[in-house]
């Protein structure tokens, strides 16, 4: 495999977002950071959890396979996630919501209080790679084949095929990890991701990201963290 191969076979297709830069409408759509917009009349959110994310899947220009039954998903986190961060599994401190339908969603507006909000604005892109420390994203084919590309004609990953790594929100793709990557086996997906934001005001620890995990089958979630 050459360089350009190597691309073809690596590269995948996901959808980052912008924060803000535009007068939101909080309409049906719209995605946010900092804030919930949406629900269904009844839903019972405890009030440690605190609205994280607004994502509405319908509309984006890409969503992975294990979303696309999806329309919106909303999040919710317990800040005490950031005293528990050695755990692998995070999930328990997040509290996520997938609907299949919109018509039957109410208004329900809840904003952070620790987070300051902004509509998101989604982009497509289409040269998505994971960071070299994540060899489970990397086929061991690929991984070989970059291998020998370093060795035989002195490549550099960074510098010959990732265009760029995508640490921000993002759905689909690959995890960013800023450490050792980390797999938790064929059944569960990496998704999206929720990452520090300086305009809304939210770091995790020191630019890190949170990254989610799905069954499908099982209806499931694993929530991981790292940072610089």
């Amino acid at each position: 495999m050459n360089v350009q191969q190597i691309k073809e076979a690596l590269f995948k297709q996901a959808t980052i977002f912008q924060t803000g830069g535009f007068r939101p409408t909080e309409e049906l759509g719209e995605s946010w950071i900092g804030k919930v917009l949406w629900g269904n009349e009844g839903e019972n959110i405890p009030p440690i959890f605190d609205p994280i994310c607004t994502l509405f899947l319908h509309n984006l220009p890409f969503v992975p396979k294990e979303l696309t039954g999806y329309q919106l998903v909303t999040v919710f986190m317990d800040f005490n996630v950031f005293n528990n961060l050695h755990m692998d599994n995070l999930a328990q401190y997040f509290k996520i919501n997938c609907y299949q339908v919109l018509d039957e969603l109410q208004k329900i507006d809840k904003q952070s209080k620790n987070i300051k909000s902004f509509p998101l604005s989604p982009i497509l892109i289409n040269n998505d790679t994971p960071s070299w420390e994540d060899s489970d994203s990397i086929a061991p084919e690929i991984e070989n084949a970059i291998l020998r590309l370093e060795f035989d004609d002195g490549i550099e990953y960074y510098d010959d095929i990732v265009e760029k790594i995508y640490s921000t929100h993002k759905v689909g793709g690959y995890p960013s990890f800023t450490q050792g990557g980390i797999s938790f086996g064929d059944d569960y997906s990496f998704v999206f991701q929720i990452s520090s934001d300086e305009k809304a005001r939210f770091n995790i620890v020191d630019s890190g990201s949170f990254y989610f995990f799905f069954n499908q089958e099982k209806q499931d979630w694993i929530v991981y963290c790292d940072f610089y």
